[in-house]
Order: C-alpha cells, then sequence, then structure tokens
C-alpha cells in the first residue's frame, strides 16, 4: 500500500520570480527617487517635479520591459535552435541517443542496466523531452516566455516607481527631499528583508545592503542637481 505523499516547499522555486520582482521593484523606487531628488534640489516647482517622476516611471518601465524582451528572446532563440538540434540528431541516431541519456543517469549513481532502462522508457514516451530535460537543462516550466517576462519586469518596476510619486503628490508644499529619501529606503528595507526572508537568507543583511544602494543612487543625484 502506497502512504500518501506530501509536496515539499523548497525555497529554491522561488528564486526566479523572487528575484526579478525584488530587481524591477528596487529599480523602480531607486531610479524614481534618485530622479525625484536630483530635480527637486534643482529648485524645481512640485509640478516640474512630478512631471519628471512619471516621465522617470514611463521610460524605466518600458526600457525595463523593452530589456528583459530582448534578453529573454536570445534564451528562447537558443534554446529554440538547441532542440532542433537534438531533435535531428534523435532522428539520425536514436540508439546513440539513448546511450547518450543512459551515460547521463549512471553518472548520477544508477545502475547501468537500470539507467539503460530508464533512459529507454523516458525516450518511449517523449525522447525529445527527456533530452530537452537532462541534456540541455529545458523544461516546460523553466522555457524563456519574453512577453511574460516584459510584462512582470515593467510590472514590478511601475509598482515600485509609483511609491515615490504617490509621495509627492501627498507631500505637496514639504520639503520633498527628506520625506521622498526617507519613505523610500523605507520602502528598500521592508522590500529587502521581505525578499531575504521569503528566500531563506539573512534579513538584516539584505535590509541593510538595499538600504545603502539606494541611499547612495538617491545622494549622488541630489548633489547632481544642487549644482544646478
Amino acid at each position: 500500500m502506497m502512504r500518501n505523499q506530501h509536496k515539499e516547499n523548497h525555497r529554491t522555486g522561488r528564486i526566479n520570480w523572487l528575484r526579478a520582482a525584488v530587481l524591477g521593484a528596487n529599480d523602480g523606487i531607486i531610479s524614481t527617487a534618485s530622479l525625484i531628488m536630483g530635480v527637486a534640489a534643482a529648485q524645481s516647482t512640485p509640478g516640474v517635479i512630478l512631471t519628471a517622476g512619471v516621465a522617470g516611471l514611463v521610460a524605466g518601465a518600458m526600457s525595463m520591459a523593452a530589456g528583459e524582451y530582448v534578453s529573454v528572446s536570445s534564451q528562447a532563440d537558443t534554446e529554440k535552435a538547441d532542440l532542433l538540434r537534438e531533435r535531428k540528431e534523435l532522428e539520425e541516431d536514436k540508439e546513440y541517443e539513448l546511450e547518450e541519456l543512459a551515460n547521463i543517469y549512471i553518472e548520477r549513481g544508477l545502475d547501468p542496466n537500470l539507467a539503460k532502462e530508464v533512459a529507454r522508457q523516458l525516450m518511449d514516451n517523449d525522447a525529445l523531452g527527456a533530452h530537452a530535460r537532462e541534456e540541455l537543462g529545458i523544461s516546460s516550466t523553466l522555457r524563456a516566455k519574453p512577453v511574460q517576462a516584459a510584462l512582470a519586469s515593467a510590472g514590478a518596476f511601475s509598482l515600485g516607481a509609483a511609491m515615490p510619486i504617490l509621495v509627492i503628490i501627498i507631500s505637496s508644499g514639504y520639503s520633498l527631499i527628506p520625506i521622498v529619501a526617507g519613505t523610500s529606503l523605507v520602502s528598500l528595507g521592508v522590500l529587502g528583508g521581505l525578499a531575504a526572508y521569503v528566500g531563506g537568507a539573512n534579513v538584516a543583511v539584505a535590509t541593510i545592503r538595499v538600504i545603502f544602494w539606494g541611499l547612495l543612487a538617491m545622494s549622488f543625484t541630489a548633489a547632481i542637481g544642487s549644482l544646478f
């Protein structure tokens, strides 16, 4: 009688989407808040500062989307070429490909006879899929998806960039630089700490790291803005 198996929840399964979401949101907060502080330091009017912030959000989101789309599209093209080559090799010499797959399992510790039987059964079911997973490291869940990656990256950036813009609207008439800096650094710290917690990393180290680089970026842009 087979026992019910529970599904283990490993943190490594969250790494890819977590990294992309945190990177996009961090970029949104840091770049937009830095832009706002640079323009504010140049003694600009609230309307100009808000316009610069919105323009930074739109430009940054489009840049993130375009960059992610191009990057992931290149990965998808490489995957497609590898799969086409693997399909051709399977058509030309299936027996050699069987031995190649069996050797992969032997190197992982399986008995040679068992490895060959496993390889044979997998190839009888889906030869290309088996070689894509084991030889190329390509699976349906890890396939490159350019449009999805572009939308996710742009969305994460926009959410992050919206925070300092919202602060401008709420704090109109007050000193923007300390308010934007303070709220942005707090947001970065919370985001960095949350990402570290979900990923099982050191929360304090991750929080300090992201706050340090955010503060450095905002200080540089504010200093440059003040020169004008």
